[in-house]
This record gives structure tokens, C-alpha cells and sequence, in this order.
């Protein structure tokens, strides 16, 4: 199903989307730096589920922000036309 958009709209969609990918990418590269720091053989660690979990959070936001984008970008929309 194709919308129709205004410009200030489109643009706010672009940005919500924007931060949502920012949000699971960035999330992904710290459970690889964190993976990796756990592998290192001098400083061989267990990777422990406390910290995963807490490094998740930022991905289920992204999630979150991806599925509710049209929402937020028509809100921000609004809040710009005001």
C-alpha cells in the first residue's frame, strides 16, 4: 500500500528510520566488541548473560522505533508544522 506524503512528513520518517537502524547497528557492534574482549586469550572470560541483556536494550528500542516509524514521524511532523 503506497501513501502519499508531504516533504516534512517523508523527512521525518527518513530520520525515525534512520535512528532506528542507528540504534540495532550500534547495538550489534558493541556485542562484537564485547564478544570479542570475551575471546581474547590472555584475558579469556566467560560471556555472561547480564551484560548481553543489557547491551540488547538499544536493539529492542531500534525495534520498536522501526515499527512504530510512520507514528513517530507523523508526531514529529506535527510538533515541526507548530
Amino acid at each position: 500500500m503506497i501513501l502519499s506524503m508531504d516533504a516534512p512528513e517523508r523527512g521525518g520518517l527518513t530520520l525515525v528510520r534512520l535512528i532506528g537502524v542507528m540504534l540495532v547497528v550500534a547495538t550489534l557492534l558493541e556485542l562484537g566488541l564485547y564478544w570479542a574482549k570475551c575471546s581474547i586469550p590472555e584475558h579469556k572470560t566467560p560471556v555472561e548473560l547480564i551484560p548481553v541483556l543489557l547491551r540488547l536494550i538499544p536493539a529492542a528500542l531500534g525495534a520498536v522505533v522501526l515499527i512504530k516509524a510512520r507514528a513517530l514521524a507523523e508526531w514529529i511532523s506535527n510538533i515541526l508544522d507548530e
